[in-house]
């Protein structure tokens, strides 16, 4: 977060981040939902999809996003739970 860097269009890369503790439970048959997105909006600021400066940012800085989920192999999205019994 100290030093941003723009992601490479159509690079595989690795994003981690750890969730907050708060105590989930999920019974047997629940299912969880994941969802990518490239902002938050209209809970945070509208993400131009450009590495810029958002409050600088002009109308046409404002441009449509692909997001990718990759699968399998060394490049293969994944989520890591921990599972307490």
């Amino acid at each position: 977060m100290e030093k941003p860097e723009a992601f490479k269009p159509g690079q595989p890369d690795r994003i981690t981040f750890r969730l907050p503790d708060v105590a989930h439970t999920w019974r047997e048959g629940h299912r969880i939902m994941v969802q990518i997105q490239s902002s938050w909006f209209p809970l945070t600021d509208r993400n131009p999809q450009k590495f810029i400066d958002i409050s600088k940012a002009h109308a046409d800085d404002f441009v449509k996003a692909t997001e990718r989920v990759y699968f399998g192999g060394a490049d293969g999205s994944k989520i890591e739970l921990r599972v307490d019994q």
